[in-house]
């Protein structure tokens, strides 16, 4: 995985210790993610399937996009689509993706990139390979994460953070084993680049076969761990996840995580994105590409998409007109 890396980590920041007063966070659950396709047909692992909503407020939807080699003319992306009330969060670990909205605005997401997209009041956008990728093909994978936004800001102006690879805030386990890249939040004082609507922490770690790292984490955050490739154990039993799970910790101050001393062939280190949030707490409703507060915010979006108020896509743009095959629907009223 190309995503920022070093080779000698001893000059990075050491992770703070937690107090010793402190309380591990203790395994609520371990969930595998089925595989499904996304877009025009790019495959995916739907990490937050299965789990309840409440758990991981304030995300909503996590999409592990790859790992694929791709041949010539492989190479997939997603039609135009509506999206309203929350922000999205691709990141590239491999590869290349370009993005176009109906606002004008656009770029690339290149290796350890990250594209930020606040959506607020509606916004059409679009996702695709460069043309030079589909001609050449090679390696895809990334991540999306869906982020919600509270009632009071599902209104605001749709918003872009295009934060290269390099912004990303760099920090070593004590033992020296473990690289953890900060992309928003704060780690143990070091603050990733991402700013973000909802006080949340987003870090891709990658530790060494048989690290081990003990991570600090704000008591009011929940946690969430998900492992992008690798095998090894969290919490304080040593709980073995592997490839395409995610782990829900309970409450407390940090959770421990170690790498397997045994890695498999493909994916040399145990490699995991954490993710924490402050909860918002408010009633949710969700239907495909709108994530609203109640079911009549959602079919008011439905409506306003079919009436063009969340943008149009522009003349100038040859690919797919918007789609809206989109996730299933969820709900949560708190």
């Amino acid at each position: 995985m190309p995503a920022i890396t070093l080779e000698d980590l001893s000059p990075l920041p050491q992770i703070a210790t937690p107090p010793v007063t402190g309380l591990q966070r203790s395994v609520r659950s371990v969930t595998t993610a089925p595989k499904g396709f996304e877009g025009e047909g790019f495959p995916v692992r739907r990490a937050f399937a299965g789990v309840d909503l409440a758990a991981l407020d304030p995300f909503v939807h996590l999409d592990q996009m790859g790992e694929v080699d791709y041949a010539p003319g492989e190479p997939k992306g997603t039609p135009w689509h509506p999206h309203r009330g929350f922000e999205t969060v691709t990141y590239m670990i491999d590869g290349i993706m370009q993005h176009s909205d109906s606002t004008g605005g656009g770029g690339v997401i290149r290796d350890g990139g990250t594209q930020w997209m606040t959506a607020g009041k509606g916004i059409l956008h679009i996702e695709t390979p460069p043309e030079d990728l589909v001609a050449a093909g090679g390696w895809f994978h990334g991540l999306q994460l869906w982020v919600n936004l509270p009632r009071a800001k599902k209104w605001i102006d749709p918003q872009y953070q295009d934060l290269d690879g390099d912004r990303v805030a760099l920090v070593r386990s004590a033992d020296g084993g473990a690289l953890l890249r900060v992309i928003a939040g704060s780690l143990g004082g070091h603050n990733g680049p991402g700013s973000t609507h909802t006080p949340m922490t987003m870090v891709h770690a990658t530790l060494a076969p048989g690290a081990r790292v003990t991570v600090p984490w704000p008591a009011e955050f929940n946690a969430l761990l998900y492992v992008l490739g690798g095998r090894g154990a969290v919490g304080s039993d040593r709980r073995p996840v592997e490839t395409g799970q995610l782990t829900v910790f309970g409450p407390g101050d940090f959770f421990t995580v170690e790498a397997s001393q045994q890695q498999d062939s493909r994916t040399a280190s145990l490699e995991l994105v954490l993710l924490g949030g402050e909860p918002i707490r408010e009633p949710v409703a969700w239907y495909g590409p709108f994530v609203m507060s109640t079911k009549a915010e959602i079919q008011q979006a439905f409506d306003d998409y079919q009436a063009g108020r969340l943008g149009t896509v522009p003349a100038t743009h040859t690919a797919p007109r918007p789609s809206m095959r989109e996730r299933p629907a969820r709900s949560r009223s708190n």
